[in-house]
């Protein structure tokens, strides 16, 4: 799908990454296509999301947070990948690194790919680290928790596989078999991400230098996690394309700072680069 017509900012930015080697960062805004609802885009609502510390404060947190996801996974779980995740899929750009933890780069295809926050269909134990699938765990709570799906299905749904639902005292919960508390393979709030995965991603950003771009696609970065990689760019005076509706911190370092769909922008980009 092109757009149609472009802006001159517009075909002036696709020409730039069209020529260029990319380092590509996105967030939320890039799924919303696929149904999955993002954080901070025009008309989103406000919201907490659980932090790490308060997860592991107390079994009572624990219980409410799978009860919840328990109901999100049924729908984040089946979401597909849209046309921007296909797109990037096809441009395959130096390092594709992506804020979501719902997999759907992965599905799409991506291959260079660095999943900052981890990946919701992994599941970790706190005691003994050991990951396994999320779907097997999936298949446990619905044998604990008969009708649970059918009782609370309606409840809206939330960025993170979670949902709005407070009532959730009688949710069974599994431990891992050494005892331990479980909990999805994500970077919650109030956690560090990864010192080997922060590494890789700052090491491509910066072998972009005056040659390289990096396009932000669908990212307000209003966290740390994702802005320090266009800081990074910018010291090292690589152009930055952001393509997000709304503001985003890093409007003041972008080289062009558009408001368009991230699907429909990725998508000329792909015909863009089968022209050079």
């Amino acid at each position: 799908m092109s757009l149609a017509p472009s802006a001159p900012c517009e075909d002036e930015a696709l020409d730039l990454l069209a020529s260029r080697p990319l380092v590509v960062l996105t967030g939320a805004g890039l799924s919303t296509d696929s149904g999955i609802p993002d954080y901070r885009g025009p008309g989103s609502p406000s919201r907490a999301p659980m932090t790490y510390q308060e997860f592991v404060a107390t079994p009572q947190a624990q219980q409410r947070y799978w009860a919840r996801s328990h109901l999100g996974w049924q729908r984040m779980g089946r979401a597909v990948p849209n046309a921007g995740h296909r797109a990037l899929a096809a441009l395959d750009p130096d390092l594709l690194i992506t804020q979501n933890v719902d997999g759907l780069h992965e599905s799409a295809g991506s291959r260079r790919l660095v999943a900052l926050h981890g990946r919701v269909a992994d599941v970790v134990c706190l005691t003994c680290r050991t990951t396994s699938s999320r779907a097997a765990l999936e298949t446990e709570l619905d044998l604990l928790n008969p009708g649970w799906l059918e009782r609370h299905g309606w409840v809206a749904s939330r960025p993170d596989g979670d949902v709005d639902l407070d009532d959730t005292h009688d949710f069974v919960v599994p431990r891992c078999p050494c005892g331990g508390s479980l909990k999805p393979d994500v970077v919650f709030f109030g956690e560090n991400v990864p010192p080997d995965r922060v590494a890789r991603c700052y090491a491509a950003v910066e072998a972009l230098g005056h040659d390289g771009a990096l396009l932000v696609a669908g990212s307000s970065l209003t966290v740390m996690s994702g802005l320090r990689f266009v800081k990074r760019a910018a010291q090292g005076g690589t152009p930055i394309v952001i393509v997000n509706r709304g503001l985003t911190r890093g409007d003041a370092l972008a080289t062009y700072k558009l408001e368009v769909g991230c699907s429909e922008f990725l998508g000329e980009l792909c015909t863009r680069v089968s022209r050079f």
